[in-house]
């Protein structure tokens, strides 16, 4: 099964439409108007069946979510059946229309592979020497503008623009569909590439993780001897910070040995996350504006992307003299909405938001917390953008899904 044969199939069935209208009004301006003689039961049924063919194949294109190319030499095959129909009552060969039997090989030369087109063109000569075959001869009509001759042009006047008609909407519809894969695979390259620095970057932390795990135990041992000490009341205060920081780097290291696997089975509590936050960064005044539930529990990756902004926030202002962050938080239906403003430069609006990993625009920056980001929403189904405060400053904005047991207060 392919999904890029489903919107040439979906293609198809819009201009089947158009065709069964077309040519049911062809049918009576000939049998009415013009006089012509022909068969019109014969004529109406072949366009009634077409109809209803295309009522299911339509029904069916909407449903799926993915065809194959048998499926659309299927359909290519009844179009040609249905014209060859039509053309051999109304004239066989000396029909004007008769070389729209040629139109589905164009077709199908836009959307299916060498053989599917190779079957399609054998189709169509087997048809076109059905209708030489068994074609009525059109019947000859006497005296006005429609007699003999002029009736043969215009209806290859109207033969030429259909075909002409249907190949350019057609063609311009399948590049543009073209056009818009390229799009997506040059995005998916791009992503790919990232990716793979994300996963060398894991690699390389679950290594140092397991480095860590020793020296910041013995510093918690030191941390508890200290406090287990006389130590002037300042001194105290300050030791108990550092244990303190080391409680939150030990925690941090887990969670970069913890299995992404379990990542649903620990839920993060959001309000801890912050809390933390502001404990390593003490210099940063956070002014909040939250309407989300007290011991509200998320995944993992929430809180991994929301600390990303919030050190990105504050890196920003602090380049500038301001340490305010801005951050506001709500739940609206089954979505966590989020955003922080910084007070720093802002983004430059000549370079793109979505980021290279390793590529910092800051000084001093890794260019990690961006890229991991993007990854993290792109992980959760989530979005990330940037608005313009119309002052000094960015705020970033995101939104990712919550599932019922994410969305639950402690």
């Amino acid at each position: 099964m392919s999904e890029s044969t489903l919107p040439f199939l979906r293609t198809l069935c819009l201009l089947r439409w158009v065709a069964v209208a077309g040519q049911a009004l062809t049918v009576a301006a000939v049998t009415g108007p013009l006089g012509v003689p022909l068969a019109a039961m014969p004529l109406y049924g072949g366009i009634a069946a077409l109809a209803v063919f295309n009522l299911l194949a339509t029904l069916r294109t909407r449903q799926a979510r993915s065809a194959s190319s048998l499926e659309a030499f299927a359909h290519l095959l009844v179009d040609i059946a249905a014209l060859a129909w039509l053309v051999a009552w109304s004239g066989g060969l000396a029909n004007p229309f008769a070389s729209l039997l040629v139109l589905p090989l164009a077709l199908s030369t836009l959307a299916l592979s060498r053989r599917w087109v190779v079957a399609t063109a054998a189709a169509g000569v087997l048809a076109y020497a059905a209708v030489a075959m068994f074609g009525r001869d059109l019947p000859h009509v006497h005296g006005g503008a429609t007699a003999g001759f002029n009736l043969h042009l215009w209806g290859m006047a109207v033969n030429f623009l259909v075909m002409v008609g249907v190949v350019l909407y057609f063609s311009t519809r399948l590049v543009s569909l073209l056009r818009q894969r390229e799009r997506e695979l040059a995005d998916l390259r791009e992503r790919f590439v990232r990716n793979e620095g994300i996963v060398a970057l894991a690699t390389h932390a679950a290594s140092v993780a397991h480095e860590l795990n020793t020296p910041l135990g013995t510093l918690t041992l030191l941390a508890d001897d200290l406090l287990d000490s006389p130590l002037p009341a300042d001194t105290r205060e300050d030791v108990a910070t550092i244990r303190q920081l080391v409680d939150v780097c030990r925690e941090r290291v887990r969670e970069l040995a913890r299995p992404a696997d379990h990542a649903h089975d620990d839920l993060l509590d959001l309000e801890q996350a912050i809390a933390r936050w502001q404990l390593v960064r003490p210099e940063v005044a956070l002014h909040r504006s939250d309407a989300t539930p007290a011991g509200m529990r998320v995944d993992p990756g929430v809180g991994h992307l929301l600390l990303a902004l919030l050190n990105n926030a504050a890196d920003a202002g602090l380049a500038v003299g301001n340490a305010r962050v801005d951050l506001s938080l709500r739940v609206e239906g089954c979505q966590l909405h989020g955003g922080v403003r910084d007070h720093g430069a802002g983004f430059d609006p000549t370079r793109p938001f979505l980021p290279e990993l390793f590529r910092s625009g800051k000084a001093h920056g890794m260019g990690v917390g961006l890229a991991l980001s993007h990854a993290t929403i792109e992980r959760l189904g989530g979005d990330l953008w940037v608005e313009s405060t119309g002052a000094q400053g960015s705020c970033v904005r995101f939104r990712v899904p919550l599932d019922s047991s994410n969305g639950d207060a402690a």
